[in-house]
């Protein structure tokens, strides 16, 4: 280090000079503390590399971005001192321990929180959950002191969330209030208590980790702000010169601060093979858009830009030592300020100089030239000549960041300095559009645009300095120790012990969404430690995954968690896919893992994404997923009563016991799709299949029993012990909300036609007219029986015969006043009853879920047999009659004929219906495939 380094660096103050006290070990202060703990990370090193996820780099340059205990940028070898640790709190700060009463209802409400806060500001990603979303949902699932896991953490929102549930001014943003240690809601009633939550945030990629360290332990405020600042004003004392240009005036030539250029790719006229400027022929700066059909400058010819061909240049690459061909761009407007005012103008001969002089001056600095990985994403840009992360950054660009590192990398808060250097890497690269009225990337991809936004980085880092600083400076005296962070794969959470986590929240990648790793590359670079991307767990055709192997990743992620997470517990999946095969994958590995799924809702982050809000198949509100771990000694109740139907209750008992009891809000009731039936028996029958226990009971004698065992109300089932509590709140509500329904197969069919009737009894010339246009979005695989066969197989139509069945007379009595009053057997009500299709009670259900199946069974039979003459795939089919096919062989386990079967069906239909997939999967396994 030189003098003017030491310099720069020696003055700032000591603010934390005092005695550190950490993990029962006292230091003279946090520095002695940080180079005890990296020495003790040096040498376990060789042990952690065994964990998967460790990612990939040199040893030195893991333990530099590391603050050990609290964050390593690889996995973390203290976590279980710290649950010890924090264990002994609990009991002796709250007087609890492993064995107090537990119970916590799913959080079934509906949420939607928004972006725009410090926090969000601080740093964009490329998902990122408001973490005051994520606080309701830790007030309802934990007390104070309780540790909680998010092993998908990205940039530790969970964190930020846990440690703000001990601020009375987030919690009083959330419309609660404070009454001595209790949170109470608008009503009232207590929420949870309040108080900071510990937290493990894990996530693969080492720079969100870096990230997560920076939202969740916070630097001594004063030292670091002063301290970032001394190194922008050297960053700008060698740098500014490069982002200068001429303003001419009456007065003179005065020096202008470049704010940002526009450059424009370069085009070859098919007609006259002149060089065309895109932004000279495209761009309307009048009218303020950019023009799909245009003219040729030169020759006039009619253009569109998809069909024009680029033109290139040969340049000599010094870092890679060769001369390679690159795509051209061209600077074409220059925006900047004077004192306070703002001007464009057009480049000129002196902006051109200052290019080509920046160009020519070498930089003494270190930074990145590594080749971009293969990927599906981050190879986009090899056809324009964009092959290496250099490549992706204007000169001048390039070498402010890397004057930024040099100087930050000899500073106690490298890795806080790295912070908001990350916020400011997408931005200050060519994937930002120009576009009027407003500009950034294309959300999750790489892209390279035609038009660039040059933006003066020093400016960048600044603005991104100064929004960290608003969030620091919000933290008021957060304790730094709430939060622990490590960097591994979750398919590997051997470093944490089992059965000590009180509440997960996790918001896992899905599918073929986003390519974190490669979206990540152009970041972790400048880190010198990029993602080990063996157990990333995504969609990805060069990494050669599929939905299977996703699949297959997302179960081991889940058996971690289910492993680690105490019995009785909960865990929230948020989820944000619009593809039914991924919805499937994540709750079939949820089911796989051992969990118990209890409730779906909706999350509405208020900002969508790019692809969100351009196309009609995104999801634009995020879904949440509810799932608890069975305790005990329900889980070994089951096993001791397997082949019995007791099996069956047991599992309906402790389901019951955890659901929400009553949904309701403003006068109206929703009925709770988990206590119905028919649900209840879908998820028994996961259950058993999913741990390998027989299914003790069929459909038809289920809906029989349990009619029988438990109380009934709305058509719902409950438990004896929340029947009054129900009752109570029922009498103060007037209607039902109806679920939301969207009709794509037999199943959807058959709940839309039961709403349609619990609503109103109806004749079938009734329902058909509406019928027809629920069903035009059903699916081309599904051969789906006419109405009159669903209304026979499912319900049942007065026919004169006997009284009046009471809810149709009720209907009836409630909506015509001149029947008003009269018996069910008066002929008057009778005649008006008559043709009317209505919901049968639980036992005449039974006998037509008999009948029903025998019929599904005698369709499936045919399946077999027409695809034992053929080896063609069934094109078209009952989807029902496959499922009651399956589960049938599964119960006389005939998993031959499951795998047959399945193996003619289309992918698609497997892998996006979850009954089906389920005993596809488990029978493949049972058969050793």
């Amino acid at each position: 280090m030189d003098e003017k380094q030491l310099s720069l660096l020696d003055d700032h103050e000591q603010a934390d000079n005092g005695p550190v006290v950490c993990l029962g070990m006292t230091f003279k202060n946090d520095e002695e503390r940080r180079e005890y703990f990296r020495n003790e990370l040096r040498k376990k090193l060789p042990e952690l590399k065994k964990i998967e996820g460790f990612p990939i780099g040199d040893d030195e340059d893991i333990i530099v971005l590391s603050d050990p205990p609290y964050y390593t940028a690889c996995p973390n070898p203290w976590i279980n001192d710290f649950i010890e640790e924090w264990e002994r709190e609990k009991k002796e700060k709250y007087g609890r321990d492993e064995n107090e009463e537990y119970h916590r209802e799913p959080f079934a409400v509906d949420i939607s929180e928004g972006k725009n806060d410090t926090v969000y500001n601080a740093h964009s990603y490329h998902t990122k959950v408001p973490y005051k979303a994520i606080m309701r949902y830790i007030l309802h699932y934990t007390n104070p002191g309780d540790l909680i896991l998010d092993g998908f953490s990205g940039t530790g929102m969970t964190g930020v969330a846990s440690r703000r549930c001990g601020s009375e001014q987030d919690i009083k943003s959330l419309g609660f209030t404070l009454n001595g240690e209790n949170i109470l809601n608008e009503d009232g009633q207590i929420v949870s208590k309040f108080g900071q939550r510990h937290v493990i945030l894990n996530d693969l990629s080492p720079s969100a980790s870096l990230i997560a360290y920076n939202y969740n332990l916070i630097p001594d405020k004063k030292s670091f702000i002063n301290e970032a600042k001394k190194i922008l004003r050297k960053v700008k004392q060698e740098c500014s010169w490069m982002y200068e240009t001429n303003h001419s005036e009456s007065s003179g030539i005065q020096k202008g601060i470049i704010n940002y250029v526009v450059w424009s790719d370069v085009f070859r006229c098919p007609s006259c093979t002149e060089e065309i400027i895109y932004w000279n022929v495209a761009v309307d700066t009048d009218k303020k858009k950019i023009i799909n059909e245009f003219e040729c400058s030169h020759c006039g010819a009619k253009l569109e830009k998809g069909k024009l061909e680029r033109s290139w240049e040969t340049k000599y690459d010094s870092h890679l030592g060769k001369t390679i061909n690159i795509a051209k761009q061209v600077p074409v407007l220059i925006n900047y300020s004077l004192g306070t005012r703002r001007f464009e103008k057009k480049i000129d001969e002196e902006d051109l100089k200052l290019l080509e002089k920046i160009e020519s001056v070498p930089c003494n600095y270190w930074y990145p030239t590594d080749r971009m990985p293969e990927g599906d994403e981050s190879r986009r840009n090899d056809r324009i000549g964009f092959t290496h992360v250099h490549h992706f950054y204007t000169s001048r660009n390039l070498k402010t960041l890397a004057t930024f590192v040099h100087y930050s990398k000899f500073s106690r808060f490298f890795n806080h300095l790295l912070f908001f250097f990350q916020a400011s890497i997408n931005r200050a690269t060519k994937t930002n559009r120009f576009r009027f009225g407003g500009t950034g990337g294309l959300s999750g991809t790489l892209y390279v645009p035609s038009l660039i936004f040059e933006r003066n980085v020093i400016s960048l880092l600044e603005k991104k300095l100064n929004d960290y600083e608003k969030f620091i400076l919000e933290e008021k005296g957060a304790n730094n120790v709430q939060s622990v962070i490590t960097n591994q794969s979750t398919t590997n959470l051997s470093n944490i012990k089992s059965n000590s986590i009180d509440y997960i929240f996790t918001d896992p990648p899905f599918g073929k969404n986003l390519m974190y790793s490669e979206l990540n590359f152009l970041w972790e670079c400048w880190l010198k430690i990029v993602t080990n991307n063996e157990k990333e767990a995504i969609i990805n055709n060069t990494q050669l995954k599929g939905i299977y192997e996703y699949q297959n990743l997302m179960e081991q992620s889940f058996c971690n968690y289910f492993r680690v997470l105490k019995p009785g517990r909960w865990m929230t999946v948020e989820f944000s896919n619009s593809q039914a095969s991924v919805w499937n994958a994540i709750q079939e590995a949820i089911q796989k893992a051992g969990f118990v799924i209890a409730n779906v809702s909706a999350l509405d982050k208020k900002q969508g994404s790019f692809k969100a809000v351009t196309t009609t198949t995104a999801v634009k509100q995020d879904l949440v997923i509810s799932a608890y771990k069975p305790k005990t000694e329900h889980i070994e109740k089951m096993r001791r009563e397997q082949n019995t139907e007791e099996s069956a209750w047991t599992f309906v008992r402790q389901h019951l016991e955890q659901l929400p009891v009553f949904i309701g809000h403003k006068g109206e009731a929703q009925i709770i799709a988990e206590r119905t039936p028919r649900i209840l028996f879908d998820r028994m029958v996961a259950y058993h299949v999913q741990n390998g226990l027989p299914v003790p009971i069929s459909s038809a004698e289920f809906q029989a029993k349990v009619a029988q065992r438990f109380p009934m109300r709305d058509g719902m089932v409950f438990l004896e012990s929340q029947v009054a509590e129900y009752d109570k709140k029922r009498t103060l509500v007037k209607e039902f909300v109806q679920m939301s329904l969207f009709v794509t197969d037999e199943t959807s069919a058959i709940e839309w036609l039961r709403q349609q009737l619990l609503k109103k009894p109806q004749t079938r010339q009734d329902l058909h007219p509406n019928f027809m246009k629920e069903i035009q979005h059903i699916a081309k695989h599904e051969k789906l029986p006419e109405l009159d066969d669903l209304l026979e197989q499912n319900f049942l139509k007065y026919e004169g015969d006997g009284p009046v069945p009471d809810q149709i007379a009720s209907y009836l009595r409630r909506n015509y006043k001149d029947l008003r009053g009269l018996e069910n057997d008066d002929p008057q009500l009778k005649e008006k009853a008559l043709n009317r299709w209505y919901v049968p009670d639980p036992n005449k259900q039974a006998d037509l879920e008999k009948l029903r199946e025998k019929a599904l069974l005698r369709e499936f039979e045919g399946y077999v047999e027409e695809l034992s003459k053929s080896k063609k795939k069934l094109k078209q089919f009952r989807t029902e009659a496959i499922r009651a096919g399956f589960k049938k062989a599964w119960s006389e386990k005939d998993y031959e004929t499951i795998v047959k079967v399945g193996e003619r069906l289309p992918e698609s239909v497997i892998q996006e219906d979850d009954k089906l997939l389920m005993y596809y999967d488990n029978a493949q396994i049972r058969l050793g495939m």
